[in-house]
Parts: C-alpha cells; structure tokens; sequence
C-alpha cells in the first residue's frame, strides 16, 4: 500500500475512532492520522493472531475495518491509563 494510501486510512479510521470513543473534539488532523495508523498496526497484530494468518494490508474495506478496531483499542487503552494517572472518574 502507497504512503497516500496510509495516510487517507489513518486518518478516516483515527477520525471515527476519536468519535466513537467520545475523544473526537481533543485530537487534530494530523494525531487522527497517527491514531489511524498506529491502529492499523495494532488492528494487524490482533487480527493476525486471531485468525492464525498474516494480514496482507490493502487499500480495501478490510483494512480499513482493521485501522479502525485497532485506533479504538489504541484510543479506549489511552483513556483507561489517562484516568488511572489523574484519578479522575468521568
């Protein structure tokens, strides 16, 4: 997959991520990428290991479904450790 190709999937997959998690308003275009992108990397490994196959990404839906899961994992790990740090129960 081509760098463009990364980066239109970090970001679309960051973005919804940050909406879904309720994290939307605090991140940028530029960490929505980062989110996305990250998430594609941990979406990788845990679908890798799920289904005992190495994922081969693409520019496709699939890869995409991947990023996402992953930039909500990645994001939903970030809060749960930003309020065990602060103490605070939002």
């Amino acid at each position: 997959m081509s760098i463009i190709g990364w980066i239109i999937i970090g970001f679309v997959s960051g973005w919804l991520a940050g909406i879904v998690t309720g994290t939307g308003k605090t991140f940028g275009c530029c960490m929505d990428v980062v989110v996305g992108i990250l998430g594609a990397f941990i979406g990788g490994f845990i679908f890798t290991y799920i289904q005992n196959q190495r994922f081969i990404p693409q520019f496709n839906l699939w890869s995409f479904f991947v990023a996402f899961v992953g930039a909500v994992v990645l994001l939903t790990a970030f809060r749960i450790i930003a309020r065990l740090v602060t103490g605070r129960r939002d």
